[in-house]
């Protein structure tokens, strides 16, 4: 195709020409640093959580470093109107996480305040939500969680500035008896998967799991 062959697709990282289905080729794909954490056992993810809300099980697709593939890769995906790069994140997920017989109820990811989301155009983690959610056969809600502040993105927020933040979510309708499998890009202090898992917890008999596509240093 014409638009192929003037504007063909480059590595995100050095820049190489690759297939058009790609986002890294294959010699920086080497490169991104998976998590290799197992959903259903103990791992540093779940320690992390389990210090801020009771958590069931706990999955990070790729480390977080600074200066990283992957930091660049969210990055992309957040800022840079690449939307797609969901679903690819979602396939890797999929290549790497099996539920066995721990399946959730229902995925819920994290929401946009209604200004952020005109202003970016999406949500980051709904094509990746979906991707899951078709593959496992596991029904999703974008609208469950609503988030009732704008705030600024927590990249450009400090630490302490990130920890003295105000409960921004609540829940749109009451829940029960479910196994909620939270979905988020990238785990930093924790505090919004905490504040969104609260919510979940005290509307009734739920349990909480979290899934996140990268996890901080």
């Amino acid at each position: 195709m014409m638009l192929d062959i003037f504007f063909p697709n480059r590595c995100l990282d050095c820049n190489r020409i690759i297939d058009g289905k790609l986002l890294v080729c294959n010699l920086c794909f080497e490169q991104i640093h998976f998590s290799h954490a197992d959903f259903l056992t103990n791992n540093y993810i779940k320690e992390k959580c389990s210090l801020l809300f009771p958590v069931e099980n706990c999955f990070a697709l790729m480390q977080f470093e600074k200066e990283s593939l992957s930091r660049k890769i969210i990055h992309e995906l957040k800022y840079k109107s690449r939307e797609k790069i969901g679903k690819t994140l979602a396939e890797w997920t999929i290549e790497r996480l099996n539920f066995e017989n721990n399946k959730p109820d229902l995925l819920v990811s994290v929401p946009l305040h209604s200004k952020k989301l005109k202003e970016r155009g999406y949500n980051q983690l709904h094509l990746f939500t979906e991707t899951l959610s078709k593959f496992y056969n596991i029904p999703f809600s974008h609208d469950l969680i609503k988030r009732n502040h704008y705030s600024k993105a927590q990249a450009l927020k400090d630490k302490e500035h990130r920890t003295q933040s105000e409960n921004p979510f609540s829940l749109t309708e009451n829940i029960s008896g479910k196994h909620i499998l939270l979905l988020d890009d990238v785990f930093t202090t924790g505090n919004t998967l905490s504040s969104i898992a609260w919510e979940i917890l005290n509307s009734g008999e739920n349990k909480v799991s979290i899934l996140v596509m990268a996890m901080d240093e």
